[in-house]
């Protein structure tokens, strides 16, 4: 820390204080503004008020200086207001941070050292569907009333949070409370809508900055729907107390050995906000909570009589500005449980206050969790869900009540009837928030969309080699790979102390070390783990050399090579040797309290400890399940052990506990995951699970980012339009839950420039027969002899190389051979076509010919004889992954070739593919499949009935093949009476998409 007396102590006042003047509104000259800050202070504070002093500054500055931090501050905020008056340009763009420097007046040379600095900080801010609103949350009808909001930012940069993840925060939940309504509007209305965040990766903090901003615009009634175990009810209620309420609205006059945190470690050391005093003497308003740290709602006198609102002008309604912004708020946290929420609703009914003036905000944790309804009401005598029915009566009886839940697997929500108006169907807006930086998710465990072949991998650019190990047991009695995880479990804790007493961490050390072991949900087998677990610990030896030659083999084969090139700065010992006396510590650590497991379940008899966070630091092993499996945030969790199957996408999702934020250990997550498990009579692989999810995770994302563009200031789609193109990978893992799931066609999806592979084809002997034949003149019109085709890809350092027949086709002769094409599920082509036939017959034509590629093999065999010439072709060993779809079909090194011919990739560096590059080209990949059921029927170069084969095949429209009105799609819903239905089409005789 500087000293306030030195010259770099006084130039950080100095400027701390001229842009701490300018931080609520636009930049001003520079050099008045330090001038007039340095008359206030010392008479030495003059000789640093000008540009020249600070330019001399810059030249040796590093990035983490304090004066460059105070300017970061500044500079941040600037970059990502948005709307502002003084800046025609969009937040965080170079153009944006130039108007800065020119309202600044300072010189080039001061501005580009800046950015250098501070680079801009260019990363997307949350995405937003929403139907068209009144503008009212603006700085302007804030004038002077933010009180928590500005509390909360200040707590979470005094937390060490970086001012660019502050700033999107800021940004991100503005973009939120904008969309509620006006609480003081004489109008009721009532908004509902969807945040979309990420597995633990801080929608929490997300939902605690909508709440201050709401709070603080004039909602008086919070709401929060905190999960459906006491578990995570009780840690969102500390969250929000420790951050946002404070410690003076929580004691409110009382004691703070009274409080309810008196026991809480964050508590005595002084990190609960603190306001000085209770707001209300300070100018503000406070906030009386309903709820507390372990009590859920109760239904008591003073429970009614704390929801009463008492009005400063009685003669008003409560929304009126004069009564609203003079009133205190309640917060209350409540478990997603029938019988809490009936108190609630019975209570609410009871108090005096009119319900129709009461200003209320419901944000719903892990919303696609027990608030959906899954009954059918269209079924006689149908009822809603328990949980469904209580929200839809808050929501009725609050008719200025806004809704806005929070999941990072949406697909239950936007699959409810928009119809319902007394559902929680997201009608008003869905907003999916940013990846933060330094998380680490799915995508982080797998290597989507790699150009390497597994050859090429290593742990440097491999996600998978360097984090994931698989679980492979010989019976039941094998225990090898949970020794080898608990191994690992042991070994990165001492990392971790090593790294605290080596490495560069400064105020920081790692409070919890964690290994989450989920099998199961049944409290029977956690019971028998836990006697597993409990003798392999007790028989490992850490202490002794038996264990340490395990730990050294483990160490030299799999923490070494990692961390050797995934460390990014973290301390890594030399040698085992040299880790080895922190090993010890370590295990003690862990189990020296005889205790090194935590069984987190429910059941009284068999839970060894509590796996509270809050109250103290914990090195544990921890088996659950349900309670594990969603919402609760695992501390420091390093090492996870999972075989537990799940039947859909969200709840598999959801059970990723090994997603989160991994400062200062990332290198030493691993993930222990049982590949191969039995469901039925069927083997699955998780590992493939996971990916299929995380697919279809960020295909959703990237096509409400396309659609979030408006096209003449108006949305493409509105939240009741969003065709979620839910895809289901795997038999056994759908999207949602079924009886969460409706009907809607997408009529048109247009894909210039990327590739495209309908895997949907045909079982039936006839059409198999039919599509053979439809190609086949094709493939006897391709080049006699193979070229040679390649892809440099020079961030990988890699080239994608392989041989092809060649030939050309007209636009309408192929547009004729798809529209004859049949399939197993027609649905799933029909979007393709009808944008086929967009850009083939629009006036002029958006494709003038298409490129038909044959790979083939640079191996003998897998060939065989098709067509009337007698002609050989290389085949394909495809099979469906369930009927009818087949899973991939094209091979990777196939596609870039195509992308660079159609347009959508820079110079392969190849001549024989530049020499097929022209404007408005397509590109056809042809895919003779024979399926493994007809593969021993097949000699070498041999023929096979046309009845055997799939003919199936990839395309890439011209890059430049893009619609007039910049929409990216069209749709229609399945029942015109029920327009606006979004949901994916379910028939068993149909694909999803």
């Amino acid at each position: 820390m500087t000293s306030p007396d030195t010259p770099a102590g006084i130039r950080v006042d100095l400027h701390a204080r001229a842009l701490g003047d300018m931080s609520a509104g636009k930049p001003k000259r520079l050099a008045r503004a330090l001038e007039y800050q340095a008359e206030d202070l010392t008479p030495a504070a003059m000789e640093y008020a000008d540009e020249a002093d600070f330019l001399s500054v810059l030249r040796d500055a590093h990035s983490t200086d304090q004066l460059v931090e105070v300017w970061r501050k500044q500079l941040t905020r600037w970059d990502y207001n948005e709307n502002v008056a003084w800046s025609s340009h969009p937040p965080r763009t170079d153009k944006r941070r130039a108007d800065v420097y020119a309202l600044l007046d300072i010189d080039d040379e001061t501005g580009k050292l800046l950015d250098a600095l501070v680079p801009v900080h260019k990363a997307t801010g949350a995405v937003v569907i929403s139907t068209e609103h009144t503008p009212w949350y603006t700085p302007q009808s804030l004038q002077g009333r933010p009180w928590y909001w500005p509390a909360y930012r200040r707590l979470l940069a005094d937390k060490g949070w970086p001012e660019d993840v502050v700033a999107g925060l800021d940004e991100a939940s503005d973009r939120v409370v904008e969309r509620l309504a006006d609480p003081t509007a004489e109008e009721a209305y009532q908004s509902k809508g969807l945040v979309v965040g990420y597995v633990q990766s801080g929608k929490t903090a997300n939902f605690a900055g909508v709440i201050a901003k709401a709070l603080d615009s004039g909602y008086r009634l919070v709401i929060v729907l905190g999960g459906t175990i006491n578990m995570l009810r009780d840690q969102t209620q500390r969250r929000l107390d420790m951050e946002l309420v404070g410690r003076e609205n929580i004691v409110r006059g009382a004691s703070e050995y009274e409080s309810d945190y008196a026991d809480d470690r964050a508590w005595n050391e002084g990190k609960f906000a603190g306001f000085g005093a209770l707001p209300s003497t300070l100018g503000a308003f406070d906030i009386h909570r309903l709820t507390t740290r372990r009590d859920d709602y109760q239904s008591l006198l003073q429970g009614i009589v704390a929801l009463e609102y008492e009005k400063q002008e009685p003669g008003l309604p409560l929304y009126d500005p004069r009564n609203l912004h003079r009133a205190p708020a309640r917060l209350m946290v409540v478990k997603k449980n029938d019988k809490v929420l009936k108190k609630l609703v019975k209570d609410l009914r009871k108090i005096k206050t009119p319900l129709s003036e009461i200003p209320v905000l419901i944000v719903d944790d892990e919303s696609d969790e027990a608030s959906v309804n899954t009954s059918d009401l269209a079924k006689p005598n149908a009822e809603r869900t328990a949980i469904n029915q209580r929200i839809s009566e808050l929501l009725r009886m609050l008719p200025r009540a806004q809704y806005v839940g929070y999941t990072a697997t949406p697909f239950a929500n936007v699959f409810i009837d928009p119809s319902d108006t007394a559902d929680i169907f997201p009608k008003d807006f869905i907003i999916s928030l940013p990846r933060p930086d330094e998380y680490m998710g799915a995508r982080d465990f797998h290597d989507l969309d790699s150009a390497l072949s597994d050859e090429e991998r290593t742990y440097a650019n491999s996600n998978e080699m360097a984090h994931v190990r698989d679980i492979v047991v010989e019976d039941d009695e094998d225990d090898t790979c949970l020794e080898r995880a608990m191994d690992m479990f042991v070994l990165t804790a001492a990392m971790k102390l090593y790294r605290e007493d080596k490495g560069d961490l400064g105020d920081r050390y790692f409070q919890h070390h964690t290994m989450l072991i989920h099998e199961s949900q049944r409290q029977d087998v956690h019971r028998e783990l836990l006697g597993r677990v409990t003798r392999l610990w007790w028989n490992a030896g850490y202490l002794g050399a038996r264990g340490h030659e395990r730990l050294r083999v483990l160490f030299d084969t799999d923490i070494a090579p990692v961390s050797a090139v995934r460390a990014d700065g973290q301390a890594v010992p030399d040698s085992f040797d040299e880790l080895a006396p922190y090993i010890g510590p370590a295990a003690i650590r862990i189990g020296g309290d005889d205790k090194p497991i935590i069984v987190v379940n429910g059941d009284k008899d068999l839970e060894t400890g509590e796996a509270d966070f809050d109250k103290r630091s914990i090195w544990k092993i921890l088996i659950g399940g349900q309670k594990l499996a969603r919402g609760f945030t695992v501390e420091g969790l390093t090492v996870s052990y999972f075989r537990r199957r799940a039947g859909n996408a969200s709840t598999l999702m959801q059970m990723g506990r090994w997603f989160g934020f991994r400062q200062g250990y990332r290198d030493l997550v691993r993930l222990y995951l049982g590949r191969q498990e039995t469901i039925g009579k069927k083997e699955i692989d998780l590992y493939d699970g996971f990916e299929a999810i995380c697919r279809d995770e960020e295909t959703f994302r990237a096509e409400l980012a396309q659609y979030s563009v408006t096209v003449d200031g108006r949305p493409q789609v509105t939240p009741d339009k969003v065709p979620p193109l839910v895809s289901q990978h795997i038999p056994w893992l759908k999207p949602t839950s079924p009886n969460k799931m409706y009907n809607s066609r997408l009529v048109t999806l247009r894909s210039p420039g990327q590739w495209q592979e309908p895997t949907a084809y045909p079982t039936k002997v006839t059409d198999l027969r039919h599509n053979t034949h439809l190609w086949t003149p094709v493939l006897d019109s391709l080049s006699a002899e193979p070229t040679q085709l390649s892809y440099h890809f020079p961030r990988e350092g890699v080239a994608h190389r392989f041989a092809a027949l060649t030939g050309r086709m007209n636009p309408v002769d192929l547009f004729d051979l798809v529209s004859a094409v049949r399939w197993g599920a027609p649905s799933q082509f029909a979007p393709h076509l009808d944008y086929l036939r967009e850009i083939t017959t629009s006036t002029p034509a958006q494709v003038d010919d298409w490129i038909v590629l044959a790979p083939q093999h640079s191996q003998t065999g897998r060939r065989m004889r098709l067509g009337n010439t007698g002609r050989s072709y290389s085949y394909f060993a495809r099979d469906r992954r369930r009927d009818p779809l087949f899973g991939a079909i094209s091979d990777i090194k196939h596609r870039a070739a195509a992308l660079r011919i159609a347009g959508s990739l820079a110079d392969s560096g190849d001549s024989a593919v530049e020499s097929l590059v022209t404007p408005r080209r397509g590109v056809v990949v042809v895919y003779p499949i024979v399926e493994s059921a007809h593969r021993a029927t097949l000699v070498e170069e041999g023929t096979l009935d046309p009845s055997r084969i799939v003919m199936a095949f990839g395309f890439v429209a011209p890059a430049s093949a893009r619609s007039d009105d910049g929409r990216v799609l069209r749709f229609t819903t399945v029942d015109s009476s029920q327009e606006g239905v979004a949901i994916i089409d379910t028939a068993p005789d149909e694909a999803t998409r």
